[in-house]
């Protein structure tokens, strides 16, 4: 047997994990018998005329990764590898068998460089809720998620803590009149901003389809967990926004890109799900190679469904705060639910997919929000290459939401928005806060992915009613 080393592959220019990974599993399936001279002197031929090789049952898709053209996994059956690669999980106690189980399966692809598991991680579909992955030219849909750009904005605004009580029945009646919850539907009054005149539209016919549905959605917020509160935000002394410390009202948000958003993950996923043939454990997992139409496609269109996003916090904010009179002093959002063109810590170009993670480069901001009547965390990233520059995006799911709705009572939950002094307008005992994770504890458990800048405590929450 020739007892083929990862070095002796690099030397001949084999220097991309997946070509390397491909050859070493070849290599022990199907040339055990070869000598290390003839297998050497095989791999640099592929490396050297991919496309003579391109068509050979066997090492076909080494040459595939030699190939500057677009590589499709058309009808192919991929076998996961055996060698998972870097995978660095964080919190690790408080993070269910399962989610680490989808992680690990995740990271056997063979697109797949790198990974992280954050501390909120839970089940999800495909890649678990807090998985970090980092994929050679591919993007795999269900790795970004179904609710694309899901996001948080925190508006800080020029009035301190004794705001809420002149003026908290005014600011309950804007949150009721202003914003809007739910599946369907929009604000009573269309609302207009220049994301929708945004050229992308006009990218593919599909996406021109769902313009008149953006247009009608823009401003309002989606259904579970998210949410538009009020709160008082406590800033460290230290901050680095260059404001006093102390305690200032400010304006939160959590909520994605609605219809536009989940029609683009949906029509995706099946293009890759179709094209990219997986075994039955890892089909949520099918990826559209980046060169390819469909993969173009899509990118266009998840970047799109983020700028949305963005847009519909961006009116949120603007309404709540014309209605009130509230000055904006700083404001700082983030995306969760996202993929970007990234690079490793050794320089190679990636595409990172944070599925309900948060951005956390180095001084980068970003929001980690508890529940509904626990803190909201401002934090600075500090880029951390082995978490992929990630952190948390929230406390995380302890309870699924039927198993929250079989253990709260509605009188339970008022009793502990009382205790709490928060006021919440609709909600519904799936989202109580029992049903998340201790944030304080989720915190502590990457203390060396972020620094801690603030805090902030909900006072008058809306969400969804079911």
């Amino acid at each position: 047997m020739s007892n083929l080393k990862t070095k002796e592959l690099s030397k001949i220019g084999y220097t991309n994990d997946q070509a390397r990974s491909l050859a070493l599993n070849i290599t022990s399936k199907h040339f055990k018998h070869q000598t290390k001279a003839e297998l050497i002197a095989m791999f640099t031929s592929i490396k050297n005329d991919p496309q003579a090789w391109l068509q050979d049952a066997i090492v076909g898709k080494i040459a595939a990764t030699f190939m500057d053209n677009e590589v499709e996994c058309n009808f192919q059956t991929y076998t996961l590898l055996q060698q998972t690669g870097m995978l660095k999980i964080y919190g690790g106690k408080e993070i269910e068998p399962s989610a680490k189980k989808q992680m690990e399966l995740a990271m056997s692809l063979p697109i797949v460089l790198q990974g992280a598991l954050m501390p909120d991680a839970h089940t999800g579909y495909g890649l678990p809720i807090g998985g970090v992955l980092a994929t050679d030219n591919a993007v795999i849909p269900f790795a970004v998620g179904v609710d694309i750009g899901c996001r948080m904005a925190l508006t800080i605004v020029g009035e301190r803590d004794s705001f809420f009580k002149s003026n908290g029945h005014r600011m309950k009646m804007a949150l009721k009149e202003l914003t809007h919850f739910g599946m369907e539907g929009g604000l009573e009054q269309q609302q207009q901003h220049e994301v929708l005149d945004h050229p992308d539209f006009k990218a593919t016919e599909f996406l021109s389809r769902l313009q008149g549905k953006a247009a009608r959605q823009l401003g309002s917020s989606g259904s579970g967990n998210h949410f538009v509160e009020f709160g008082s935000l406590e800033l460290d002394e230290q901050n680095a926004l260059g404001l006093d410390a102390g305690r200032y009202v400010a304006l939160l948000s959590h909520s994605g890109s609605r219809g536009l958003g989940a029609n683009i993950a949906q029509r995706y996923t099946r293009i890759a799900m179709d094209s990219c043939k997986l075994l039955r454990e890892a089909q949520q997992l099918a990826w559209l190679d980046m060169n390819s139409e469909a993969g173009q496609e899509y990118w266009i269109g998840m970047n799109l469904a983020g700028a949305y996003a963005k847009a519909c916090h961006n009116v949120i904010h603007a309404n709540l705060l014309k209605a009130l009179g509230l000055q904006p002093l700083a404001l700082i959002e983030n995306h969760h639910n996202f993929a970007w063109k990234e690079k490793l810590a050794d320089g190679r170009e990636v595409i990172v997919h944070r599925k309900g993670a948060t951005p956390a480069h180095e001084a980068e901001w970003g929001i980690i929000p508890g529940s509904m009547t626990d803190a909201a965390y401002l934090v600075r990233g500090k880029g951390v290459a082995n978490a992929l520059n990630s952190a948390s995006h929230g406390a995380g799911r302890a309870m699924s939401r039927q198993r929250a709705k079989e253990n709260m009572t509605v009188s339970g939950l008022k009793q502990m928005l009382g205790s709490a002094g928060v006021t919440l307008i609709g909600g519904s005992v799936e989202e109580n806060p029992l049903a998340y994770k201790d944030i304080g504890r989720v915190m502590a458990s990457q203390t060396e992915l972020v620094d801690i800048q603030g805090r902030f405590l909900p006072k008058i929450v809306r969400m969804n009613k079911e």
